[in-house]
């Protein structure tokens, strides 16, 4: 019998599986469809904004405390979200795929995760006294603004908006929702030296076909890798960091951002106005584009490479459509098949389903709210006139969006009497009530965080 059962293939429910396999536990992954790393920016965003939407974080151990007390980051705390932090970058380390922060550099030609690792702290105390422990990166937005981040790509890191060194915005000409002179022009009203490029993305491809996908899985090719390098030597100058669109390759990424760094510094070294520490990273950096995510697409595929490794099985295409209880405990749930259901069986069961963007919360024109798998309670309000404020941009957002499964200090849905519907039930990630993840920029955040804690807890009640 499976240990644990995990709802959701996304973030939250990946890496739920993934840390609690490590520790010894049975565990599988169904879902009905791909989680949210298809469409976010590949990043962590562990908070960006307060819920008042009057401020924006700089330091997220600073604005916890200033979160709603129900708030999945209040019930973890900042030790226990700092560990998973942790956790996660180990991960991506040991899969080629190493995440940073704020103040610290990485090689991406470095092939030993163990010097990832020399950046991370076990200690609670010693993450305490880190001055950059909480600290956002500020990034750049496809629109060239500024974007709060707790953990990004290597690729993405020397975008940060705090190095002084010169900026260009290099394009491809062809590929769709990708604006090089937008994002410099805009750039440069913040205050920052950049300027646009572009390069013809016909001498790459004659396809038509030009989705930020089918361009990933192109530069994976050795010939269009070489070709792209002396392409961007061409239209950049020594000093200058290089912004690209998203699509440095899927399966040889860190590898084709190695050469362009190395082809782009090679001319000379680089330029004495800039003495910031980041000189010591990459030039090259990636910006998000419109999805399909590739940086998304790459950390999917890392995750589920690891839990192969580790033996977990993860399903997709699979829709609840049941399950059986037997008191205060569940026996198991049903998906849907051609024929008859399928039934799964497991000690332990983690909803990770997402929010009411994600199908994990549905609401119906008539105004009712449910959570689709165990019609779960919800705070929700369940009628429509209340689900929407009167201003579209409203700073305080919308109720509907905050509508989620409340929990228990040990992440249990609770009934409406405030006690776990059921022992073996666990909840973890945008399902998740008393938060609005994506206006407060915490939904990467909330889903490491949580689906850390969650399979910590089921590890530790075996």
């Amino acid at each position: 019998m499976l240990d644990l059962l995990v709802i959701g293939a996304g973030l939250t429910g990946l890496f739920a599986a993934y840390t609690a396999a490590r520790a010894g536990l049975r565990v599988r992954v169904i879902a009905h469809g791909a989680g949210a790393t298809h469409w976010h920016a590949g990043t962590i965003d562990l908070l960006g904004n307060l819920p008042d939407g009057e401020k924006t974080v700089t330091n997220w151990t600073q604005a916890v405390p200033e979160l709603p007390p129900a708030h999945p980051y209040r019930l973890l705390g900042i030790d226990a979200i700092a560990k998973a932090m942790d956790e996660f970058q180990s991960l991506t380390a040991v899969a080629g795929l190493p995440y940073v922060r704020a103040g610290a550099a990485t090689d991406l030609t470095a092939s030993s995760p163990q010097d990832e690792r020399t950046s991370q702290r076990s200690d609670s105390d010693e993450q305490v006294s880190d001055p950059n422990l909480g600290r956002n990166l500020q990034l750049i937005s496809p629109v060239g603004a500024p974007r709060p981040v707790y953990l990004a790509p290597a690729a993405q890191q020397a975008a940060s908006l705090e190095d002084d060194r010169p900026l260009v915005i290099v394009g491809l000409q062809g590929m769709p929702d990708f604006y090089p002179e937008l994002i410099a022009e805009n750039l440069q009203k913040l205050g920052h030296r950049a300027r646009s490029a572009s390069l013809p993305l016909s001498r790459l491809t004659k396809r038509l076909d030009r989705s930020p996908l089918h361009l990933a899985r192109l530069l994976d090719q050795p010939a269009e890798q070489a070709l792209l390098a002396q392409m961007i030597v061409d239209v950049t100058a020594a000093g200058e960091r290089v912004g690209l669109p998203a699509v440095l390759g899927l399966n040889a990424h860190t590898a084709l951002v190695t050469q362009l760094h190395e082809a782009t510094t090679a001319r000379s070294r680089p330029s004495p106005q800039s003495s910031h520490s980041q000189q010591a990273g990459t030039s090259i950096f990636e910006i998000p584009t419109l999805p399909p995510s590739v940086p998304g697409l790459r950390l999917d595929a890392a995750l589920r490479t690891q839990l192969t490794g580790l033996g977990v099985r993860v399903e997709i295409g699979m829709k609840a459509c049941g399950f059986h209880a037997t008191g205060r405990r569940i026996q198991w749930l049903e998906t849907e098949t051609g024929s008859r259901p399928l039934r799964h069986t497991a000690r332990n069961f983690l909803l990770a389903t997402g929010g009411i963007l994600g199908g994990g919360i549905y609401a119906d024109r008539c105004g009712r709210v449910r959570e689709t798998v165990f019609d779960l309670p919800l705070t929700a309000p369940q009628s429509r006139t209340q689900w929407l404020r009167p201003l579209f941009l409203d700073r305080r957002g919308h109720p509907i969006f905050q509508a989620g499964v409340s929990v228990d200090q040990r992440f249990r849905p609770l009934d409406q009497a405030g006690a776990p519907v059921y022992d073996n039930l666990w909840a973890a990630g945008s399902t998740l009530a008393h938060t609005d993840p994506i206006r407060e920029r915490s939904r990467e955040g909330i889903a490491i965080a949580t689906g850390y804690a969650v399979a910590k807890g089921v590890v530790t009640s075996q």
